[in-house]
């Protein structure tokens, strides 16, 4: 394995999306054009499988040092109010694009840290929403819970409103490892928000582990993952850290490199946790996450409905989903948009009564193709050509595949692909073959975190 790590440790894309942002071109982007394309991904879609909301919250009390988010620092929560009638400004902006009440399937509140806001003021935000549109069948409400301030008062309002899900930034449990992230928090506090969620009826209940942040050893991440398992929640996020120093506004600068586990002890904490978790009941989906087997994300695994967007992984899939806040981004299928990335230029723009975009990509049919495969390997771990729809650029991806298939890491069967188990770990790797605006434009300088 360590002879793999070194040949695949590269910088790479975690593929939220195709063509990934560093990629996108800016010069067929226009907002008239992403707006033409949310009408038509609209009309669509509104009627049977609904639309996505995104909310991005930014506003943060303190700087974690291993975040790669944009987020605004201040213990001054006067900021609350404006933010969000801001957010219902943009969001009146979109309802215009529409001649019909949109079905609402799925809404997110990311940050940041959305329990930053109050209790009340995050209801009337929700209320403004809920009151323009229709909530569709099963819909999946979720949200971002920092365990040091999201209160029982935070759980109960957004029960209440129809959420089901809540996910808990773990991190990790060893006290050195939070000093040098700048992330304190007790387990009795990360239990007792648990316990809080479960209570009022949560069905979905998720923990953030990471691996790779600075200081951290396996008897550390074991410790971090059997406290988890007294709480058992219904899914895990076992991410890789990111590290991306050079990104502006990051914060990551409170620990040396020297800090960090080297590639071949940072791929043990992601195997040995793997094992771990497994022996304990979890079963691995698609990349990073593991789940129980009655969670929702298992279940959309097996029925082969699983979906992978900014959000993350999600068990529901919609065609459009609407980015509202500063920084968030937007996916019509057709194309991404991005919303400008600081607080008062989101505030003025929206206020001038524009949708606050200020880049994009539009994908062309080679993307759309792309992409299609991309999103399979990320999901479902394989994907299948069909040769009408080729293009000779897509064949050279399989000269590289039989490389990857040497090392037992993809198994090719004429023009089907799959990741094997071995493989997984490097699905990113896998992923990055097809990136062709990636490699037509190899960037001179590092743009992305390791894959390993």
């Amino acid at each position: 394995m360590n002879s793999l790590i070194d040949k695949y440790n590269i910088p790479g894309p975690r593929y939220t999306s195709y063509p990934t942002v560093p990629f996108w071109d800016e010069s067929t982007f226009s907002p008239q054009k992403w707006e033409k394309t949310v009408v038509k991904a609209f009309h669509e879609s509104n009627a049977e499988e609904g639309i996505s909301i995104y909310i991005h919250l930014p506003f943060c009390e303190a700087l974690c040092t291993f975040c790669a988010c944009h987020k605004r620092i201040t213990k001054q929560h006067s900021v609350e109010i404006p933010y969000l009638e801001s957010v219902l400004k943009e969001w009146k902006l979109y309802l215009k694009l529409f001649n019909e009440r949109p079905k609402l399937k799925e809404l997110h509140l990311g940050g940041g840290t959305p329990t930053f806001f109050s209790p009340q003021n995050l209801k009337t935000l929700l209320e403004g929403i809920f009151e323009t549109v229709e909530i569709a069948e099963h819909p999946e409400f979720s949200f971002e819970g920092h365990p040091n301030n999201t209160s029982k008062d935070h759980l109960q309002t957004l029960y209440d409103l129809g959420f089901r899900r809540v996910s808990f930034g773990v991190q990790d449990y060893d006290p050195k490892v939070q000093k040098a992230i700048n992330r304190i928090q007790p387990f009795e506090k990360v239990k007792e928000v648990t316990e809080w969620a479960r209570e009022i009826g949560y069905r979905g209940i998720s923990h953030d582990l990471v691996f790779g942040l600075p200081h951290q050893s396996w008897e550390a991440m074991e410790h971090t993952i059997r406290k988890t398992m007294e709480l058992k929640p219904d899914r895990l996020a076992f991410y890789s850290y990111a590290h991306v120093p050079w990104i502006k506004g990051v914060g990551q600068r409170g620990f040396d490199e020297n800090d960090l586990p080297s590639g071949e002890e940072k791929r043990r904490l992601y195997e040995d946790g793997k094992t771990l978790l497994e022996e304990l009941g979890y079963i691995e989906v698609g990349m990073d996450h593991f789940s129980l087997e009655h969670d929702d994300l298992y279940q959309s695994l097996i029925q082969k409905k699983l979906h992978r967007n900014f959000m993350g992984y999600t068990s529901s899939k919609t065609q459009l989903m609407v980015g509202l806040g500063m920084s968030a981004i937007s996916d019509s299928w057709y194309a991404f948009a991005q919303n400008v990335k600081t607080v008062e230029e989101y505030q003025k723009t929206v206020e001038e009564g524009r949708i606050p975009v200020i880049k994009g990509h539009i994908l062309n049919e080679e993307d759309l193709i792309i992409r299609r495969h991309i999103l399979n390997l990320m999901c479902q771990l394989e994907t299948s050509f069909d040769t009408q729809n080729s293009f000779p650029e897509l064949e050279n991806a399989f000269k590289m595949l039989r490389e990857m298939e040497k090392d037992e890491l993809v198994e090719i069967y004429d023009r089907q692909i799959r990741i094997t188990e071995k493989g997984r770990a490097f699905t990113r790797n896998v992923a990055m073959v097809f990136d062709l605006r990636m490699m037509r434009n190899k960037p001179e300088t590092r743009i992305f975190s390791m894959t390993i």
